[in-house]
């Protein structure tokens, strides 16, 4: 493995205990134990880029945190970075602000879906999809991805009937870390135009891709593909400001009815004033920050996919290649759910999502974030390991 070097430190081990971490104060795996390792929850254990770290520090110097609105820089950050890095020619008519990704989904099910209508995913997927479509009264079809002839989608057309109206598309996929290519899109594509579906394509991770791939955005397939999808994106994972709620929602066609139902129903009119200085700053200065970060990334999942092959016997990974996410398959040793939740939480003292929170296809699996010091990684890896033999 090469050396690391850059000019971001991303070894540095930051204490994030009694911080109201989610992931380190919150993490309900083994109730009462103070000693499990967190490396479940999506953010990453990095510092935001120093950049990022001085513009909300001067927000917060200038002590007033009154109303804000996005100003024409706002939206003009989001359409260079959307063009230059994944060529996604979008518009500042054609973004809306939402505080999160799976607000944007309650929102366009709200919108365009009627009760009782049919909404597909591809599990193993996020979990708050499934909450998403059920807590709305919409009716959930699980499309589980395969790995067949012909790809991961073989069974989508079959999925779909005439009471579907919208498909949620992962993409990169949470948690397998598979990019989609262009083609496999283009089948997705296809099969939604001709049955009349809305997409709304998550692609908060799309930043987060590893040499051999390239992600690109569904919505830049064609102009007719455009109209008929949602996109869901944001700085949030790719800087690791998630907690600053920057995200973005984008469709050409129907922004004005998606805007209206912003007001009347939820309420969201601006993003806070941390988050538009922050989301300017990482789009516009962020990129060798991310660059480094990419870097150190593969270097960790290297070191990941290797020693799993190696020192954790009857445990299979496949190398993801975008998310800084492992999808790890525990089948083979024969244990049930609540047995691996033993040896996982227990045993091993390592906090990692329970795989069947993404669904009956995650039977077996834990999901483990590599998105921390190197050294962390060793740790947990190497418990992984002590627990297993």
């Amino acid at each position: 493995m090469k050396v690391h070097n850059s000019e971001f430190d991303f070894d540095t081990v930051i204490d994030r205990r009694r911080t109201n971490s989610v992931k380190w104060d919150f993490c309900d795996c083994c109730e009462g134990e103070d000693d499990i390792l967190p490396m479940w929850v999506a953010d990453m254990d990095f510092a935001a880029p120093p950049m990022v770290v001085q513009a909300v520090r001067e927000v917060a110097d200038h002590g007033i945190y009154g109303y804000s609105q996005m100003p024409d820089s706002y939206y003009e950050a989001i359409e260079r970075w959307c063009a230059r890095r994944y060529h996604y020619r979008v518009s500042r008519e054609q973004l809306s602000y939402t505080p999160g990704v799976i607000t944007g989904l309650n929102m366009v099910i709200q919108a365009f879906t009627n009760p009782g209508e049919g909404v597909v995913i591809t599990p193993p997927v996020y979990a708050p999809f499934f909450a998403s479509i059920r807590g709305n009264g919409r009716r959930l079809i699980e499309c589980p991805l395969l790995h067949g002839a012909d790809g991961y989608f073989d069974d989508l057309e079959r999925c779909i009937d005439a009471g579907t109206k919208l498909l949620v598309l992962c993409s990169p996929h949470n948690p397998i870390g598979r990019v989609w290519t262009r083609e496999e899109l283009e089948r997705v594509a296809e099969i939604a135009l001709r049955h009349g579906l809305l997409v709304f394509s998550d692609e908060i991770h799309a930043d987060i891709v590893y040499a051999g791939s390239e992600h690109t955005a569904f919505a830049s397939l064609a102009p007719e593909v455009a109209q008929i999808t949602f996109t869901g994106l944001a700085p949030s994972k790719t800087f690791n400001i998630a907690g600053l709620k920057a995200i973005a929602t984008a469709n050409p066609r129907r922004h004005h009815d998606f805007e209206a139902m912003q007001a009347s129903s939820f309420g969201l009119y601006n993003a806070n004033i941390f988050a538009i200085r922050a989301l300017e700053v990482a789009y516009r200065e962020g990129e060798p920050w991310l660059a480094a970060l990419l870097d150190y990334l593969a270097e960790n999942l290297a070191l990941a996919v290797d020693f799993v092959k190696r020192e954790l016997p009857g445990v299979r990974v496949v190398a993801p290649q975008g998310t800084f996410l492992l999808w790890l398959d525990f089948s083979r040793l024969g244990l049930d759910q609540e047995q691996l939740r033993q040896l996982v939480f227990c045993n091993a003292k390592v906090g990692l999502n329970d795989g069947l929170s993404f669904g009956a296809a995650g039977r077996g699996h834990m999901r483990l974030n590599f998105g921390c010091a190197r050294s962390v990684l060793c740790e947990g890896l190497a418990r992984l390991k002590e627990a297993l033999a």
